[in-house]
């Protein structure tokens, strides 16, 4: 008999062929088990009514209101087709918007009739906004009291658009209860269970989408954020494990010509002491005969590339190649730039392959590197595929780490028969507390002070009153030869967004900065890769005064000559992406500013992110406070697509006690039973070899 759990969701009452297609599409889900493990993202007491009056931009929650329609306004036509709907109530007014599922809410409402609705406030020109509410007719006492707490489950405008959105969701569940829970099986051993005061995964479950109290729901949501967590710790320190009890991992014992000659003749400036320890950690993991698997944190500036590159020489001088692979071209092009003039001086070979190398370059390498003739290699995805063969791999460099999935990283690896050791860079800060528990497969060294001599960049805050003292501060700074990043959230101007757009600001830019006295170019993720690389081509080589841009340019772009970064809306990004945006100034010898621009109006959380930055430049202490301000935060954003460990219910950000409880308890398991092969551990053995890592864990992802 087949696994109940692993049935079809079209089976369903009331979902059938097409709501399962786009179920599937829109949710992940597709059997009786993926919609059982969809929890609520949240809860709503459906008893509580907001008066209008009492929103205001620090509302950052979803709320419900009753109120009356008195206009409705059906606007423009195709695409730009919306609906504006102006409510009130006897407090105030605000107004609801449909930019898609028109015809649905035009059926629903009506004028002079009263409604429940439900969303998420939003202030546009000063008047409450709700996009894409939830609208009910209003219900009885009897009916608010029966659904007190009421589970709010993920959704998008499709779903919405088609009547599947979180009530449909909650009724399909409460269905799928009364047919799979007889079948519910516990999937923790008891010992566990016990020692750690969980319920039952069945009364989890049953709490976490129908809760009985709020003291029921607390202990649903911890149980099954242990479970989570508790799976990955054991997977991920199982993987540690027999990478560390394999004999397979290239030794390089000789420190040697090359490393002896760059070190003592060529090296552009002393090493920090982070550096050095770093270094040692490198040079200890290359001669245990074990493969290094070490992820090197760093802030923006902290001097990461020339501990690569140092570590590369202890490759090369034993016989080994060495590779490097960027997510970007211009960052690969960088990198050859940097770590081909400290070669040259050394006499190495250094070689750039990327997706914009001609046939014939690119054979002229494949040849190089077969004969071994090319010592390092350094390039974007190209380097993975099959035409790119190694003589002897040793040493692989991964830069911004988690630009690149696990497949496309193990794919490098294979490119010889001994595995090559890895390092996997990053410059986006993960908090100390944090990073041992998300990498804990990876060894990880830290980098945590900046070259001396590098002045801190000034960090100022304006509102745009002052936009006008800006463009003066930044006609002053191109006089003196430098260069001006300006960054916006948008590209487009937003119905739903009062925040600014890259075209608008474009437009008042080029007014502000005529050519050809000034040279502006634009670059965002919406235009053709040949268009984007021309303008930060255009940039980088000093060609353009201006580069107006979205968060494109977060990683991947080093021009020391710019030392102005203008961050428009500011408010709208959180800490660690404000923080990375900021190091894109601040390479070169010049002073360097980063100058954040707002409306008048910010939440309180909005002012605090702000003053944080103005505050400090230590990206470490950034993050730690992303973390207190928005709990998951940049960690988890808006989008789920990239997340490593495809949790379900558990934050990493706000869960970090239930995650070193976990990590706790996994090594103490494994300490008594590594290959978790006891009776007593069985049900945590099918735990384990069930589960699947994602893809990589995304830290760049802001919301």
């Amino acid at each position: 008999m087949s696994n109940i759990f692993d049935t079809s969701i079209k089976f369903l009452p009331s979902v059938g062929e097409r709501r399962a297609l786009i179920i599937k599409n829109e949710l992940k889900v597709e059997t009786f088990g993926d919609l059982l493990r969809i929890y609520p993202y949240r809860y709503l007491d459906r008893t509580k009514i907001y008066n209008i009056r009492d929103i205001s931009e620090d509302t950052t929650t979803f709320i419900q209101i009753k109120a009356r329609v008195y206009n409705i306004s059906d606007i423009g036509a195709g695409k730009s087709r919306r609906l504006d709907v102006m409510i009130q109530d006897s407090t105030g007014r605000a107004k609801l918007l449909w930019f898609s599922g028109v015809e649905w809410a035009l059926k629903k409402l009506e004028v002079g009739r009263e409604y429940i609705i439900f969303g998420k406030p939003t202030f546009f020109n000063g008047m409450i906004s709700i996009a894409h509410p939830e609208i009910d007719i209003p219900m009885s006492a009897d009916s608010l009291a029966k659904m007190s707490v009421y589970g709010i489950y993920p959704s998008t405008d499709k779903l919405n658009k088609a009547g599947l959105g979180t009530k449909f969701i909650s009724t399909l569940i409460r269905n799928l209860w009364s047919v799979v829970s007889p079948y519910l099986k516990e999937t923790l051993p008891q010992y566990l269970v016990k020692e750690n005061d969980l319920i039952s995964l069945k009364e989890a479950l049953y709490n976490i989408h129908f809760p009985q109290s709020e003291e029921k729901l607390h202990k649903a949501e911890y149980r099954l954020k242990f479970e989570e967590f508790l799976t990955i710790q054991l997977s991920l320190l199982r993987q540690k494990d027999i990478r560390i009890k394999k004999n397979d991992g290239a030794l390089f014992p000789i420190l040697g010509e090359k490393f002896n000659n760059f070190y003592e003749n060529h090296l552009p400036f002393s090493l920090t002491k982070a550096q050095q320890r770093v270094l040692k950690e490198i040079r200890r993991d290359t001669m245990n005969g074990h493969q290094m698997n070490r992820l090197l944190q760093g802030d923006v500036g902290s001097g990461k590339t020339i501990v690569a590159f140092i570590s590369m020489l202890f490759a090369i001088d034993n016989n080994y190649q060495a590779a490097i692979m960027a997510p970007t071209e211009i960052l690969a092009k960088q990198h050859f730039e940097f770590i081909n003039s400290l070669a040259d001086k050394i006499g190495l070979s250094v070689g750039l392959l990327t997706g914009s190398t001609k046939k014939k370059e690119r054979r002229l390498l494949a040849e190089k590197l077969e004969s071994g003739e090319l010592n390092i290699l350094i390039g974007t995805h190209a380097l993975i595929e099959d035409s790119v063969q190694f003589k002897n791999l040793g040493m692989i460099i991964i830069d911004e780490q988690h630009r690149f999935g696990v497949k496309q990283r193990s794919r490098l690896w294979a490119k010889n028969s001994i595995p090559p050791h890895v390092l996997v860079m990053t410059a986006t800060p993960i908090p100390r507390t944090l990073a041992m528990t998300l990498y804990g497969d990876l060894d990880i060294s830290v980098i945590d002070e900046l070259p001396p001599g590098r002045k801190p960049i000034k960090t100022l805050h304006f509102n745009d009153s002052r936009r006008l003292q800006v463009f003066g501060f930044m006609k002053e700074q191109i006089r003196l030869g430098r260069q001006v990043y300006i960054v916006y959230p948008l590209v487009k101007e937003s119905e739903k967004l009062d925040y600014k757009s890259l075209e608008d600001g474009y437009d008042s830019i080029t007014r502000a900065f005529p050519f050809p006295d000034y040279s502006t170019v634009i670059v965002h993720g919406q235009m053709k890769s040949a268009d984007k690389n021309f303008g930060m081509t255009q940039f980088v080589d000093n060609k353009a005064n201006i580069m107006v841009a979205t968060t494109v340019i977060e990683v991947g772009v080093n021009v020391p000559n710019a030392s102005i970064m203008i961050i428009e809306s500011a408010e709208r990004f959180g800490l660690s992406q404000l923080h990375q945006l900021r190091g894109r100034v601040g390479r070169g010898a010049d002073q360097s500013f980063c100058i954040l621009m707002s409306g008048d109006k910010l939440s309180t959380a909005s002012r605090k992110r702000l003053k944080a930055m103005t505050e400090t430049n230590d990206g470490f202490e950034i993050s730690e406070l992303d973390l207190e301000l928005r709990g998951y935060g940049d960690l988890e954003g808006t989008q789920q697509s990239g997340n490593m460990f495809d949790l379900k219910i558990a934050s990493i950000g706000k869960d970090t006690d239930i995650l070193q409880l976990a990590r706790v308890v996994s090594e103490n398991i494994l300490e008594n039973d590594n290959d978790l092969i006891k009776e007593e551990n069985k049900l945590l053995h099918d735990l384990v070899f069930n589960f699947k890592m994602g893809i990589e864990f995304d830290f760049s992802q802001i919301s």
